[in-house]
């Protein structure tokens, strides 16, 4: 893993995002961006970066989304080199990048949202500081191939549209080999379990304290209820598990988890809310999830889904 100071390429034109501490390469501003997607989150208020921000908090089903993808960030965490969040708004996930101590850079279009990601983001004890860089991830300001950790969540990929394969290759150039590369994307509207989804929220709380060995067959057996479109038409394009499966097998890359996002209870937020209430059921509840977003079928409608696949080292490629 490169261990170096990785380089930051100034763009013609641009201006630097105060950083407070220096935690890393100089942030500079990106080119300007031309697409309707960029000039959305350019002109992003004070207002939507805190919603953003409290997108994730809030009420138990937030809790849960955001607990889901804090599990799965700590699970593939790089110890060594630097890592980077791409597209990380006001920085919600991006502490939770690498292990501490690791050094981090958090790059985004939106001015407001990495000052919102700066007083809001903090270190424990012996973690580096973020670095905040005005960026765009189309035209990263960032060397290939120097960073031990890429991380890409948020659907940041999917909104992108037609220039997602771009934004797509611009990242993985960003990975070092033998680096992690984590992305998400939203292939479907949702779904959620019928069997837990019909029990009274108060059973639903009292069968998790029951092994999950004992649950799962009877999820299985009455499957899973598909939700609704909730957007009018397409805002972003749907990218498929399968899609992105060959494209990285094909180049030699190593898949290391393919998860559906809370696939189970997900999207039924009075039972979540009764469960958060018994933290052994509560804990019970998310490996659950976990457990059930492990598996294949589960991937076609799940509203979010999170990848981690490895970067050959040179010796690996195919």
């Amino acid at each position: 893993m490169p261990r170096g100071r990785p380089a930051v390429r100034a763009p013609a034109h641009g201006r630097r995002e105060p950083t407070g501490r220096r935690a890393g390469p100089r942030s500079l501003a990106g080119p300007p961006a031309e697409a309707p997607a960029h000039a959305r989150f350019l002109d992003l208020e004070p207002e939507r970066a805190e919603r953003e921000w409290r997108r994730y908090e809030g009420t138990p089903q937030r809790d849960l989304f955001r607990v889901v993808r804090e599990r799965f960030l700590g699970r593939h965490a790089v110890a060594g080199g630097w890592a980077v969040d791409l597209g990380a708004g006001p920085g919600r996930f991006t502490g939770r990048v690498g292990p501490d101590p690791t050094r981090r850079l958090a790059l985004d279009l939106s001015a407001p949202s990495l000052r919102l990601g700066r007083e809001r983001t903090r270190t424990d004890a012996g973690g580096a500081a973020v670095g905040w860089v005005r960026g765009d991830a189309l035209r990263p300001p960032l060397r290939p191939a120097a960073f031990a950790e890429v991380v890409l969540i948020g659907n940041t990929l999917g909104f992108e549209l037609d220039r997602g394969p771009q934004l797509l290759e611009r990242t993985e150039s960003l990975v070092a080999p033998g680096g992690v590369l984590l992305v998400e994307i939203a292939p479907g509207p949702g779904e959620h379990a019928r069997y837990l989804a019909r029990l009274p929220p108060g059973a639903v709380r009292r069968l998790l304290l029951a092994p999950a060995r004992a649950i799962v067959p009877r999820i299985a057996r009455e499957g899973y209820v598909a939700e609704p479109l909730r957007h009018g038409g397409e805002a972003f394009r749907r990218w498929t598990v399968a899609e992105l499966h060959r494209r990285w097998s094909g180049a030699g890359w190593r898949v290391r988890e393919t998860l559906a996002v809370a696939p189970g209870l997900g999207q039924v937020p009075a039972t979540v809310a009764e469960v958060a209430s018994d933290p052994r059921a509560w804990e019970r509840l998310v490996s659950l999830e976990e457990l059930l977003g492990l598996d294949p079928p589960r991937w076609r409608n799940a509203a979010a889904v999170l990848l981690a696949v490895e970067r050959p080292l040179p010796d690996q490629t195919i």
